[in-house]
């Protein structure tokens, strides 16, 4: 999975997000880009965190930002990859509601949805691999992490 990152061009590097919702704008480029969604897909996003808060922060962290209501603007299933340097605070009262790991989701095939979701899973449950990618900088930095825990 990280080595798919990198080749598909869906691993981004940042230093630093003007504000939560600049950071789903970013975390999603790499996806408009390509076209696996379109430019109103991060703003669906933004729109669901006034409804629901940031019901993507898994922990403190880690976010999996996707728009629940997005399927008309998804073409590809995929989940791209974005570091921030400096992390993105959602809530200033919620001390967990942070994120520099960003797993941006985008699915309209609920199969291979599922085995991305599985994967990606198989990530976050290995705690180190989880803090060797808070401090990775570079998409080089995720291919040595991919060729040492065989992602």
């Amino acid at each position: 999975m990280l080595r798919d990152f990198v080749e598909n061009n869906h691993a981004l590097f940042v230093e630093s997000c003007e504000d939560w919702q600049d950071a789903m704008r970013k975390c999603c480029s790499p996806l408009i880009a390509d076209g696996t969604i379109t430019a109103e897909y991060p703003e669906d996003i933004i729109e669901n965190v006034g409804k629901y808060g940031p019901y993507f922060v898994l922990q403190p962290g880690i976010a999996m930002p996707h728009a629940q209501e997005g399927g008309a603007k998804v073409f590809k299933t995929t989940i791209s990859f974005m570091k921030s340097e400096k992390p993105v605070v959602f809530d200033e009262n919620d001390e967990d509601s942070w994120a520099d790991l960003f797993f941006t989701l985008a699915s309209c095939n609920h199969d291979e949805h599922l085995e991305h979701m599985q994967q990606l899973m198989d990530v976050l449950m290995n705690e180190e691999l989880v803090e060797e990618l808070h401090s990775a900088k570079s998409s080089e930095d995720l291919i040595k992490l991919a060729d040492k825990y065989g992602l």
